[in-house]
């Protein structure tokens, strides 16, 4: 048992193909663990294909994105799609995208390892994991706006847990790089839809593995979307 491993996967947005060669590179067995950190939906060509890999599965997870919360709370009248979760309920068809939003809303807001903690989007500074803001974890703008008027600097910067954080959300090098911080903090969103890379993280020896996004695609769907 203590030799399985555990792929903690940045933001995949729909980037089915990306997803696969990754998991090639990475070679894990059938025993080993992959963990999606949200944000599996939208922006990217394939959002269906990616869903069902982690649907049903016992060692396949995702934590809740903002993007999945966004569909939940659309759905029940909170809010309004964007273009993107247009596109992909349209991707869906309706009788899938209902399946689809069933398995969005049993998604954790985050994951504790032996290894580390794992969330979408940021963290509180200071407060138990179990006592996070679900706006906070999930990366959503009143979860960033109440931060920035709560601290002086930016969370990743105040985060002093002996646990290392694993986060995604914003591709923050802006490079298609992981930006790693004290190697405390691991940002591993690397904005595959946006033609960047894919990247996961092999725990428990924290090695990066990252693969080249092919094209970007959420340029080329708004692209396609104007000529209509």
């Amino acid at each position: 048992m203590s030799d399985m491993k555990t792929l903690v996967i940045g933001d995949i947005h729909g980037c089915y193909t990306e997803l696969s060669e990754l998991l090639e590179k990475t070679g894990l067995s059938e025993n080993d663990s992959i963990i999606a950190l949200g944000d599996l939906i939208d922006r990217g060509p394939d959002s269906p294909a990616v869903l069902q890999f982690f649907q049903n599965h016992s060692n396949r997870h995702s934590l809740l994105g903002n993007h999945e919360r966004k569909h939940i709370l659309a759905s029940q009248g909170l809010t309004e799609l964007s273009v993107s979760q247009l596109l992909v309920r349209q991707q869906f068809g309706e009788k899938l995208y209902m399946e689809a939003l069933n398995f969005m809303k049993s998604l954790p807001l985050y994951i504790e390892l032996q290894e580390a903690i794992l969330v979408h989007g940021q963290f509180e500074p200071g407060v138990a994991l179990v006592k996070q803001q679900e706006s906070v974890l999930t990366g959503s703008m009143s979860g960033e706006k109440y931060l920035s008027r709560k601290y002086n600097q930016p969370w990743y910067l105040l985060y002093n847990n002996e646990k290392p954080i694993i986060a995604g959300h914003y591709d923050y090098s802006k490079s298609g790089k992981p930006l790693i911080i004290k190697n405390n903090v691991f940002f591993i969103d690397t904005g595959c839809c946006f033609g960047k890379s894919l990247t996961g993280l092999l725990l428990p020896d924290f090695k990066l593995i990252t693969v080249k996004s092919h094209r970007n695609y959420w340029s080329l769907a708004m692209q396609s979307k104007r000529k209509k």
